[in-house]
């Protein structure tokens, strides 16, 4: 069985493999006008400031990699509008960590805040667990599974 991972240069590693699918700038700015409702390509255009062509084909990438699905809402014309899979919801608490990076180290001033029952949002490691937050030397190596030559 091969995996994303084993066409990647350098370490075999999960954040290669997630890069690959969404290390463009581009594709997480979709990721991010999708979340906030911006559905039509019109839409994403408009918030991500992408290229058209790029846009499209970026677009394209994403519901081949099964982040994005294209859902239609008319037949004539035929058009199509685009909507987070569950893997793409899973990339949320991502971007809020980028977001809460940047505005640490990038904005004079964050731009947006992201809050919930009037409390602010911030991405933070957890245990699955227990529910305690962590932090260094949480990291452990999976052995990595050989798959047998002849099968």
């Amino acid at each position: 069985m091969t995996t994303r991972l084993d066409g990647l240069p350098g370490r075999r590693c999960s954040i290669a493999g997630a890069l690959d699918v969404v290390g463009d700038r581009w594709a997480l700015l979709v990721v991010r006008e999708v979340s906030l409702g911006a559905h039509r390509f019109s839409e994403i255009l408009r918030g991500t400031g992408a290229p058209r062509e790029r846009l499209a084909a970026r677009l394209g990438e994403l519901v081949s990699a099964g982040v994005l699905e294209r859902r239609p809402y008319s037949e004539n014309p035929p058009r199509s509008d685009y909507h987070l899979t569950k893997a793409g919801r899973d990339l949320l608490p991502v971007l809020q960590a980028l977001m809460q990076w940047g505005d640490r180290h990038i904005a004079d001033q964050p731009p947006v805040e992201l809050h919930h029952h009037g409390h602010r949002i911030t991405a933070s490691w957890v245990c699955d667990v227990c529910g305690e937050r962590v932090g260094r030397g949480v990291e452990h190596h999976v052995p990595e599974r050989r798959v047998p030559a002849d099968g």
